[in-house]
């Protein structure tokens, strides 16, 4: 055998085991569809909720990519946990709380009266057995739920009439959910609960007297201030509420086990992200 036919030979068997050496399938690449109960491009929530679709569908390197529908894109705000249970949606982004008409139990992944601080309902979730509880509340409806954020202690609301005393509360008409919404039914005030993208118009009609949804941070941009001039500060039923990323579980348990990783990595460190979102602004919009 002549010097250039071994080497041309020696070439081609390197280029046979090249190929043989590569993936037969190229890795397979996922959509999926987030929903939020937040208007797009809302402060803290709606762009946390964005950005942590950006940051899966990055750490993936696209393997995952995640689409973000804002409240009403794809169906109402508060239908959202719905979407995910009858397989519209894969995820959506919202607060547990807001279903507590499925389960009392998943105000207590949010936040409840005179309850834990964002740092306490993460250690609760991450070490003391709190996970293990949700997913226990979740598998009834074939879904699973991540902390995704955390908005720090929230306020009171902002009421047209200045609050004088338990009796100044009977028959107002107040914006509040979760079991906090519980409590203030029983001080007198007749509760409702709607997205954030509702209150001002029910405020300046009429249909409601007051209204608490976050704090300074989100009530500055929904325009509260406005209408209702009394500002109750800080929450006694909200000292540290969180939001959820919710998965389809059995589409979750699918992904390879790199792709759950991410998902559930990005929900920890968009917990860590929002939380100080809020805690920087609230000071500055409430100024």
């Amino acid at each position: 055998m002549d010097r250039r036919s071994f080497i041309r030979g020696g070439a081609l068997a390197g280029a046979g085991a090249a190929a043989l050496a590569s993936p037969a399938v190229a890795q397979e690449r996922i959509t999926w569809r987030m929903v939020t109960t937040w208007p797009k491009n809302f402060p803290g929530l709606g762009v946390g909720a964005q950005r942590m679709a950006d940051r899966i569908t990055a750490a993936s390197g696209g393997r995952l990519t995640v689409q973000v529908y804002a409240a009403g894109e794809m169906v109402p705000p508060l239908q959202s946990l719905d979407a995910v249970i009858d397989g519209t949606a894969e995820m959506s982004h919202g607060a547990a709380y807001y279903w507590q008409n499925k389960s009392t139990a998943l105000s207590y992944f949010t936040g409840v009266p005179y309850g834990m601080t964002s740092s306490e309902l993460a250690a609760w979730v991450q070490h003391l057995g709190g996970q293990e509880l949700w997913d226990e509340v979740y598998d009834q409806f074939g879904v699973q739920g991540f902390l995704s954020g955390n908005t720090s202690t929230q306020a009171g609301g902002w009421f047209r009439d200045e609050l004088t005393g338990l009796d100044s509360l009977k028959g107002v008409r107040f914006r509040t959910p979760g079991l906090g919404g519980r409590v203030w039914e029983k001080l007198g005030a007749t509760v409702t609960n709607m997205a954030a993208g509702e209150i001002f118009q029910a405020l300046q009609s009429g249909a409601l007297d007051a209204a608490e949804f976050v704090g300074p941070y989100n009530d500055l941009a929904l325009g509260f201030y406005q209408v209702a001039k009394n500002y109750y500060f800080p929450s006694f039923v909200e000292p540290g509420l969180a939001t959820e990323l919710v998965v389809d579980k059995a589409k979750f348990q699918a992904l390879p086990d790199d792709l759950q990783a991410i998902v559930r990595d990005v929900c920890q460190a968009e917990y860590d992200t929002v939380s100080a979102d809020f805690i920087a602004n609230d000071p500055r919009a409430l100024k």
